[in-house]
């Protein structure tokens, strides 16, 4: 499965990097966004307001992506709370997607273990 991400500080950056090769990834572009998945795909995404994440939803709804969209992923600092991972989760209600895992900053090795059971989970 295609990964698709969004990184304003490089911390979603860092995760993708700790996968190595076992997954294909695609970092969605702030300044144009709108590109053409025509493969199934999981969405890691940090936690910021709507405005900083808009293009994640300009790519979403752009042609058939949401058709291919499967699964969210949410990053973000548990110190905020009730606020942790909420652009991940008001995605996944918007687009009718699953939040699959979530973690902090960059992620541990066990986020890393982690991530790879949940997508391989949402692939069968």
């Amino acid at each position: 499965m295609k990964i698709v991400y969004f990184s304003v500080t490089g911390q979603t950056r860092r995760f993708i990097k700790k996968l190595g090769a076992e997954f294909s990834a695609y970092e969605i572009d702030p300044v144009d966004p709108f590109f053409e998945l025509n493969e199934p795909f999981v969405l890691i995404i940090p936690t910021y307001e709507d405005e900083i994440t808009y293009p994640v939803i300009e790519f979403l709804k752009f042609k058939n992506n949401a058709a291919f969209f499967k699964g969210i992923v949410g990053t973000g600092n548990r110190n905020f709370a009730e606020l942790f991972i909420f652009t991940a989760k008001n995605i996944s209600k918007k687009f009718n997607v699953p939040l699959i895992y979530s973690f902090e900053f960059n992620g541990t090795p066990k986020d890393v273990q982690n991530f790879k059971e949940a997508v391989n989970k949402l692939e069968s």
